[in-house]
């Protein structure tokens, strides 16, 4: 006989004595259980969103004009998406280019003017009061050059928006215009994200965080689609809670570079909790006939009898016989149970027969 330690790994899943029960033609290999400390984990529904994403409005109202990109398309920060009509800004800017030439233009009189009254204040031509307005008129001029040059700087600025670059490196998730359309300021225009760096957004009830106690939580996501399972390398709690739903807002981060995985897919995340003693049998040793839930257990006469259990939680990665249920109840640490059922149920009817 040969002992396995038990292990939520696919490689190492129980940790059982597996030994064997003479068959007339050939043998049924059973495990012995044990009960071990296993931490429980705690499913909830999520869904996969990117770290980084950005969905790029217009800030200036015009026609779309040069759409260089579609949804799928992968683009560097700064790439140019797509431009929107710049005749009215570039006619801003020209406005303000003039007016800026104007109230220089003022300054340098005003300058001079002072500069006249300052020269006929010293040889007592004009009053103290005469040569105050000359100085506040080359205030006011200086005070409108600047303001003018703020309006130029206002007109470029706005003339920039209607070139709309890519803030970061990624995939354009969707493309919410068409050529020729009319952007409005706000109208949505692309989406950008990042598919390096993905993660599971849960929304979990206050009750099962408390569950699941304190420290730094652990956990593994599921993707249901594809039947894959991810080890997460952060889990993080926001610190607020909805006060609708009394739920808080759980982020579990997937590995960098996961390929096969998009936003806004559905996935299953379970959080690890505390260890504590459980009972595991094997997928593959489970009965199931119609709402029937049992394994065959071999009795101290060298035979087997089926016997009905309630199962908790699926445990390892849940796929295959590889995989670990949880017993809940039904069976006792210490029992032998048949790992190949089929053979099992054949030895006890011929038994039984006999």
């Amino acid at each position: 006989m040969m002992k396995i330690k038990l292990s939520l790994s696919l490689s190492l899943v129980f940790a059982l004595l597996v030994g064997t029960v003479p068959l007339a033609a050939a043998e049924v290999p059973t495990v012995r259980i044990e009960a071990q400390a296993l931490g429980a984990s705690v499913p909830v529904e999520a869904t996969i969103e990117a770290v980084r994403q950005a969905t790029l409005a217009a800030q200036v109202a015009g026609r779309v004009l040069d759409l260089r990109v579609d949804a799928g398309d992968r683009v560097r920060a700064g790439d140019l998406l797509l431009s929107i009509d710049a005749a009215e800004a570039v006619q801003a800017v020209a406005g303000a280019q003039a007016g800026v030439a104007q109230a220089e233009a003022n300054r340098i009189k005003a300058r001079a003017d002072f500069d006249r009254s300052r020269s006929l204040f010293e040889r007592k031509f004009i009053s103290q009061s005469g040569l105050d307005q000359a100085r506040t008129a080359l205030d006011a001029a200086e005070a409108q050059l600047r303001a003018a040059q703020a309006g130029r700087g206002q007109a470029s600025t706005v003339q920039g928006y209607t070139r709309i670059a890519a803030p970061i490196s990624g995939v354009v998730s969707a493309r919410h215009v068409e050529p020729g359309e009319m952007a409005q300021p706000g109208r949505e225009l692309v989406t950008i994200h990042d598919p390096a760096a993905l993660r599971a957004v849960a929304d979990v009830s206050q009750q099962r965080i408390a569950a699941l106690g304190g420290g730094a939580l652990k956990a593994r996501i599921e993707l249901p689609d594809s039947g894959r399972w991810i080890d997460a390398t952060a889990v993080t709690v926001l610190p607020s809670a909805d006060a609708r739903t009394h739920t808080v807002r759980v982020r579990v981060d997937l590995p960098l570079g996961i390929e096969g995985v998009v936003p806004g897919s559905f996935a299953r995340v379970h959080f690890v909790s505390a260890e504590r003693s459980r009972l595991v049998v094997p997928a593959a040793a489970v009965v199931r006939r119609g709402e029937l839930t049992a394994v065959y257990v071999a009795d101290d006469k060298g035979g087997f009898s089926l016997r009905q259990l309630r199962l908790g939680e699926a445990l390892g990665d849940g796929a295959g016989a590889e995989g670990g249920i949880e017993v809940l109840a039904g069976l006792r640490g210490g029992e032998t149970i048949a790992l190949d059922p089929v053979q099992a149920g054949i030895f006890a009817h011929g038994a039984n027969r006999r």
